[in-house]
């Protein structure tokens, strides 16, 4: 019974402290940078995985799994910072950041035509101003 006791108190402290979220983590970039490696890596896994199922021996391709996996890894890091990149210039606490810009697609109705476009636009200069 006290092993149960200390079971519920250890995971009651545990679900405690992983819902308090820290003043300091204003900006997550580096955990959406992880996130974003991370669910690549399980995605790439999982591709590998059934690019390995259609060879002629599968128990002897398990490196697909690894090379699936590595290549989400990078493909993964690489979305996490471009979505994480706001600007390509970022003024922030007197110092100045270069960084590669989010690029997005927006679409714009010609008012003389009525045709639909697509226009990217890409974020030059960021700062805040007091």
């Amino acid at each position: 019974m006290k092993q149960v006791r200390r079971f519920i108190a250890v995971i009651t402290l545990a679900a405690l402290l992983s819902t308090t979220s820290s003043a300091f983590a204003a900006d997550d970039t580096l955990r959406e940078v992880f996130t974003d490696a991370f669910y690549g890596a399980a995605i790439g896994g999982l591709i590998g995985g059934a690019l390995m199922v259609f060879t002629k021996k599968p128990a002897d391709h398990f490196d697909y799994i690894a090379y699936g996996a590595a290549s989400g890894v990078l493909l993964g890091t690489a979305v996490g910072l471009a979505k994480t990149a706001r600007a390509f210039a970022e003024v922030e606490n007197g110092r100045v950041k270069m960084a590669l810009p989010t690029i997005i697609p927006e679409l714009v109705v010609s008012p003389v035509t009525g045709q639909t476009t697509v226009a990217w636009k890409a974020g030059l200069i960021r700062g805040t101003f007091n």
